[in-house]
């Protein structure tokens, strides 16, 4: 399985964040990009975009298990950057 570009999942996240809450308007996101500070999304809203993703990527993806790692690490945001190391270990 060949490893997908972090530039091309962040490509797959502009899409399905934009597919997902197409009443938003959001900023060109970075991988410094902040999922609640920057973006605004909500805890409900990561809940919607993981399921999301796992459609995009047509598989169940841990979702619940990287969410409690971050909670367990007392993280109150996490990057995009986190976000696509996580997709590159489990879509490829």
């Amino acid at each position: 399985m060949s490893v997908r570009s972090a530039e091309a999942i962040l490509g797959d996240l502009a899409t399905v964040t934009q597919t997902a809450f197409p009443d938003r308007d959001f900023p060109d996101a970075t991988s410094e990009t902040r999922v609640f500070a920057d973006l605004g999304l909500a805890s409900i809203d990561v809940v919607v975009l993981g399921e999301q993703l796992e459609a995009h990527y047509g598989r169940t993806l841990p979702f619940g298990q990287f969410l409690t790692a971050l909670r367990n690490a007392a993280a109150e945001d996490f990057t995009l950057g986190e976000l696509t190391e996580f997709l590159q270990a489990h879509v490829g």
